[in-house]
């Protein structure tokens, strides 16, 4: 088993679902409280706190952008409603270059602080690191937040049959930030001005709950 792994080289994006759920068959839950714990396809993890269900979530923000600390509160905050509770509280890992200006901290940490703001979000803690080797800044962010028992909403709930009901469009979130990132090549493609600056901010509604509710952030349908 070891010599397979060691011969099988990893592609840039997420862990291949088999090998992800390799890994996993050897993590338990002891802890009774744990209602979702770690699994294949599954946003966040569901804890028992009695009458509240805390949910928990993790997501990084990799790619090259001038706005990481929005987009971290965002993503994070997404999973969260979309599994049926309220963003509540964030913690953040950022990791620097090497001789990067300590003016990109600051601006890192006022989007942060602004963008959790608007979602009515605390900041409680994290980490900050200067690291080699690193070619730009990455966040890695955990959101809390908190639902009642009967409102979470897991991946799993989804069965063969069920009606699939898309507000708005595809891939809203995805095309905002190539909208924001690639602002040049995109008048370069003949966008207008004004085409791009409403792809850069979309608008969100509520969410509608049944038995299963995810964002859809990039081009998976497409590809689907």
């Amino acid at each position: 088993m070891t010599d397979n792994l060691t011969n099988r080289r990893l592609r840039a994006g997420k862990l291949p679902p088999d090998l992800l759920a390799s890994f996993l068959d050897d993590l338990g839950t002891p802890d009774k409280r744990v209602l979702l714990g770690p699994a294949v396809g599954e946003d966040a993890a569901f804890i028992s706190f009695g009458s509240t269900t805390l949910i928990a979530k993790s997501d990084p923000i990799t790619f090259a952008t001038d706005r990481i600390g929005w987009y971290a509160i965002q993503v994070n905050a997404n999973d969260i409603a979309a599994s049926g509770g309220i963003p509540k509280w964030f913690l953040a890992t950022l990791l620097l270059p090497e001789n990067e200006p300590a003016s990109t901290a600051k601006q890192i940490f006022e989007q942060l602080y602004m963008a959790a703001e608007e979602l009515g979000i605390t900041l409680i803690g994290g980490h900050t690191e200067v690291t080699v080797g690193l070619p730009r800044p990455i966040i890695a962010g955990t959101m809390l937040g908190e639902a009642a028992p009967s409102e979470t909403v897991s991946t799993s709930g989804a069965t063969s049959g069920d009606d699939v009901i898309l507000t708005m469009g595809i891939a809203i979130e995805g095309t905002a930030i190539i909208a924001r990132e690639s602002k040049s090549r995109l008048i370069d493609a003949g966008l207008s001005e004004i085409e791009i600056e409403k792809r850069m901010s979309p608008s969100r509604n509520g969410w509608m709950y049944r038995s299963f509710c995810s964002g859809v952030p990039n081009f998976s349908i497409f590809i689907a």
